[in-house]
Order: C-alpha cells, then structure tokens, then sequence
C-alpha cells in the first residue's frame, strides 16, 4: 500500500501517495490511496478533495493522471461529483439488495486488470482505425475477414492454424446452438446429450419441436457403449457435448473417451455439436473431440465466459461447406449479425494481444476463488480448482429446489440439479458459480452462509398465508 502524507491547504485535507514507479500505473496508487484514506477513515463522507489542476500540481503528474484517479474512484463509489462545488468523498453506497449471486456463470473479475482503461483503449483503436458508417451498418456472411482470422487466433491454442474461412462468427453461443439444431436437423428429432446438460440446449430444442434424450453419464462423461446403443436405437440428428469443466458438473472427459465418442460419431456418421467455452480456462485440458473426428464435430468456442459476457461474441468451426451455408442461413433468420462494433472490438483485443491478458486474469482469478470455496466447503467441494463453477453434491436431507428456497431466504442465489436435468434422472446437488459475485469478500461471506446452511437440516414449519 502506498505511504500517506497529508498536506493541509484552506483547511482541507489532501491524501497524497508518494508515487513509485514500481507500483503499476500512478492513476491507480493516487486512486488506491483515496481508498485506503476512506477506509481507515482519514477521509469521511462529504469530505472535500482538492481542484484536480492543484492536486496534478502537488504530486508532479499531468492533469489526465488526475482525471483517470477520480474517474477511477468514482467508479469504486468513493467520490460523487456536485458540479461546480468539486469533488466529494460519497457517503457508503447502500446495496438495495442483499443476494448474494452464486447462480450466473460468469467471469470473475480480474485482479490487476484496469477493464475499463482497457474498454477505452480498445474502442479508442477500433474508432480510429475502422470505417465508423461500417461500423453502424448491416453485416452479413458470419462475420468480416478480420473477425474470422481473430477466431482462428483465439483457437489457435486448440486447432493449431485453421482455415478462416470455416469460420462462422455468432452473436454467442446460444444463438449457435439454436442455429444448428435448425440447420442440421429436422422437426421430431431426437438431440442426445447427458443427464445433466446446459439449460439453454434444451430451451433451444423444446421451442423448435426437437426432443432431448439422456444418455447415461459417469465421473469420465457421456458413456461410449451407451452413446452407441442410443445412435442405433433414436437415429438422432445431433449430439450434444460440453466436453471441458462441464455445464454443470464440472467434469472433463478424458482424451481416451474423447477418442471412443469421435469414433461412434463416425461409425453411426452422427453429428457431435462440442460446445466448448471453458476449454481456454482449464488446466492442460484434452483435444477437442473435433479434432479427433473433424468431418463429424461442430465446435463451438465463446467468449462470454472467457473475457466477458457483454462480448456477445462466438465462433463456430464448421468444415463443410455446404453445412456452412445451412447454418448461416439459419442463424439470419432469428440473428442477422454480431453487431459490428462489438465484432470489431473483440476482434481488436484478440489481434493487439488484451484478449489473451484479460484471460489470463480471469483464470487466475477463477483459480483463487476456487481455493476460497475448497476451503470454506471442505469436505463437500468436489471442484477441480479451475474453471466458472463447483458441482455440490448435497447431504440426503436436502432436496435440491428445498436448499436454492433456503438459500435464498439467506439471501443467496444458487441453481439446483432440477435446472440441469435433460432426463428423469434425479441428482442430489446444485451449481455455485463462483464469477458472478464481483467482491471476494461478499464472495467469501456467500460461501460461508451456504457452508453454515448446508450443515443444517431443513426445518419444517407451515408459514402463515397473508
């Protein structure tokens, strides 16, 4: 933490970091230190901060310097402009809601990452080097030449180097999803997936009058002789997996059974869609079943859980052409585009290198907050210490939609097993995602009232109806 001095000028306290060169960005020491004088309480709501050009003066920085402080405090809801009177210590933000958000895969927010200098910077580039009236047009063909040869550098690490152009770019990967059940099968069709799969496949496959059958899943994933018998007995358009830190149990099928699933897929010449959005995330993660199988497999990689969830933005590996166009046609009819400053801004990030650190944040983050819940859960936390969520399976007495109703008159939200389910199979757990919540120390308290909750057993009372 930085060293404090404080200088007294018209009776107004000053908070100055003796600025080192060593400690990151000044912006963020002068910022850092308002906080620490906030929080120890040398700074008090409705306190006065000195005029920026006094305060740029005092410390020997620039004006902007300043600015990037007080904009960056503000953001940290330590400071409230009032207009010509300057600037204010705000009085402690009060939380309108108490939830504690466990429920919504998202990425954490990285330690060490100034996301929001990084979103100027990169709309700041795209602005300046991109045609602004293409940029608030109509796109068609799955993406521009530059968004496609971002996609093929974002996997990269899976494929080694791709072909662009088999590239189709989404507006996320729900949208390719739904894209793909539309164009590679037809109305009665039967989906195959686990037991326990992503809501979203069977919202998709329910609304365009497809059915979903489980095939039986073990701590290894979908079972290869299972998978076959069911290819023979349902004839099914599609399989879906999320073969890497599965939604939602976590679990990552091994390369072995990679290889027998690509295998089936070829010999019932079945369609596998892999969706894979934690694969960048996990810790030295087996091949992609596609490429194992290229001909049989759909990949799908999104960046929404990787970097962040307003970058509606995915990429779609089909290799056939003529499956290509299909999907394409498709994917118009519900989603024209990406919309094409989000496309480029993603593109840019890829392309200049901030995609790769503002991931690498994310998965240290993730890693840390993992250790967090092994932890404070103990004996319950089966997680593999990478990826968005953990798989808690629950004590006998707690039915999983009677635990997510307790939790969340804890005030904390969690999704139960009920959420997940493809099949009539019943399992005694539910997800904690543990991105959602921005704060670790509200992370921290979520984890320790779920641990004190599931410790208990349920109580049983009739509720007065008022």
């Amino acid at each position: 933490m930085s060293q404090l001095t404080t200088i007294q000028d018209e009776n107004l306290p000053i908070w100055l970091p003796r600025l080192a060169g060593n400690k990151g960005p000044r912006f963020l020491q002068i910022a850092d230190a308002l906080q620490a004088a906030v929080v120890g309480g040398s700074l008090k709501p409705g306190d006065r901060l000195p005029p920026q050009r006094l305060l740029a003066a005092q410390l020997d920085v620039d004006l902007t310097t300043i600015t990037r402080a007080y904009d960056e405090a503000r953001r940290r809801n330590l400071l409230e402009g009032r207009g010509a009177r300057g600037t204010y210590v705000a009085a402690p933000k009060v939380e309108l809601t108490a939830i504690l958000d466990l429920s919504m895969n998202t990425p954490p927010p990285p330690d060490g990452v100034d996301f929001d200098d990084m979103l100027k910077q990169g709309l700041s580039q795209v602005l300046m080097r991109a045609d602004n009236e293409l940029l608030m047009t109509y796109h068609l063909g799955g993406g521009s030449d530059s968004d496609r040869k971002a996609g093929a550098k974002w996997l990269a690490p899976m494929f080694g180097h791709l072909d662009a152009r088999q590239l189709v770019v989404c507006p996320g990967a729900q949208a390719a999803i739904a894209a793909l059940i539309l164009a590679l099968t037809e109305p009665g069709d039967v989906i195959l997936a686990e037991p326990t799969s992503y809501p979203g496949l069977r919202a998709a496959a329910t609304q365009f009058g497809r059915h979903i059958i489980a095939v039986e899943a073990d701590k290894h994933g979908m079972v290869p002789e299972m998978l076959e018998q069911a290819c023979r007995r349902h004839k099914p358009g599609l399989v879906y997996l999320n073969p890497t830190l599965q939604n939602p149990t976590a679990i990552t099928i091994p390369e072995r059974r990679r290889k027998e699933l690509a295998g089936i897929a070829k010999r019932c010449n079945v369609r596998i869609v892999e969706d894979d959005p934690y694969w960048l995330l996990a810790d030295a993660p087996p091949p992609p079943i596609a490429t194992l199988a290229p001909e049989q497999v759909v990949y799908i990689s999104t960046l929404s859980k990787c970097l962040t969830p307003g970058l509606r933005v995915a990429f779609v590996l089909i290799r056939d052409p003529q499956e290509r166009e299909r999907f394409l046609v498709a994917l118009r009819s519900f989603a024209l585009m990406v919309a094409p400053l989000t496309a480029a801004l993603a593109t840019q990030w890829i392309l200049d290198g901030s995609a790769d650190g503002l991931m690498e944040g994310v998965r240290n983050e993730a890693r840390l907050r993992h250790r967090m819940a092994r932890d404070i859960l103990a004996g319950r936390y089966s997680g593999l210490g990478d990826g968005l969520h953990v798989w808690l399976e629950l004590p006998a007495y707690w039915p999983p939609s009677q635990l997510a109703r307790a939790a969340d008159r804890e005030g904390i939200a969690v999704t139960p097993a009920e959420a997940f389910a493809t099949g009539s199979v019943s399992v005694n757990a539910i997800r904690i995602s543990l991105g959602s919540i921005k704060d670790r120390g509200r992370l921290q308290a979520g984890l320790q009232r779920l641990s004190h909750l599931l410790a208990r057993r349920p109580e049983s009372f009739s509720a007065a109806v008022v």
